[in-house]
């Protein structure tokens, strides 16, 4: 991934100056849950919000939308992208440096893939992907990213309709890699936190409302595309919003234990992109 990340243990992580780093846990969740987490002003989406040579930067895709795809899902027409932007990842960026010893940046970035400095971070958000559009030149991009060592979370897209818009595009990317079922035993799920009890993380107003589910998208999945020596590189959380939780750690009506699960398996996606 270019020459800002040298992959080498699952303990250790070095940057581009070869300072290696120990990864320790810090805190519990729990208190990072009740110290509570500051949100960052919003501004410019497309400014360049860290110039800084962290270790990890927090990168959300920035990609075209269909909305034609939500009518009557009350999303009207914005850019699907947005959604929890930027204080998901700003919330998570601060737990993440409570919880671990990794030089994470201060601020979210970023990027689309057509972006000349794609291939200089190895992990990449995206989330509301039932909706989203790639070009050519754009899933071309993606398999590259993703073979040559790019780890690609997906986040918060609900029931059958959302997932025929992702699969759709995603098999332009890989037409004969097959989806599969995360095994409990897989190290993704055990890298840092050990998460043995997966439950459903909904977004705040999908709980308010006395669901954890939305659509049709009842029983919560953690799904995977895997490359030709088995590594993760697209791990894929369906019919979940984590960075909702993320989003939401510091409001008093959301449940605790969806916001802990919600950043063990951020750090753990972490940890895992950088070691692999």
């Amino acid at each position: 991934m270019g020459n800002q990340l040298v992959f080498l243990t699952p303990i250790f992580v070095r940057n581009r100056m070869n300072k290696s780093v120990n990864i320790l846990s810090a805190f519990s969740v729990t208190v990072l849950v009740y110290l509570g987490i500051i949100s960052a002003a919003s501004g410019d989406p497309f400014t360049d919000r860290n110039a800084s040579d962290a270790e990890f930067t927090f990168v959300r895709l920035v990609y075209n939308s269909a909305p034609a795809m939500y009518q009557g899902y009350g999303y009207g027409m914005r850019d699907s992208w947005r959604v929890d932007w930027p204080d998901a990842e700003n919330h998570f960026l601060q737990g993440l440096g409570r919880l671990t010893n990794v030089n994470k940046s201060a601020q979210g970035k970023l990027l689309s893939l057509v972006d000349d400095e794609l291939f200089d971070f190895p992990w990449l958000y995206v989330l509301e992907v039932g909706s989203w559009v790639l070009s050519e030149t754009e899933v071309q991009r993606l398999r590259d990213y993703l073979l040559k060592g790019g780890f690609l979370m997906i986040d918060d897209f609900h029931g059958s309709r959302e997932w025929a818009g992702f699969i759709a595009t995603m098999r332009k990317v890989f037409p004969n890699r097959p989806v599969h079922e995360i095994d409990n035993n897989h190290e993704v799920l055990h890298v840092f936190y050990d998460l043995d009890n997966r439950i459903q993380i909904p977004g705040m107003y999908t709980y308010w409302s006395g669901n954890t589910f939305e659509k049709d998208g009842v029983k919560p999945h953690w799904r995977g595309i895997y490359d030709d020596e088995g590594r993760l590189m697209v791990a894929i959380n369906f019919n979940m919003d984590i960075g909702d939780a993320w989003e939401h750690a510091d409001h008093p009506d959301y449940p605790e234990p969806m916001t802990a699960l919600a950043y063990r398996f951020g750090v753990n996606y972490v940890i895992y992109a950088m070691t692999h």
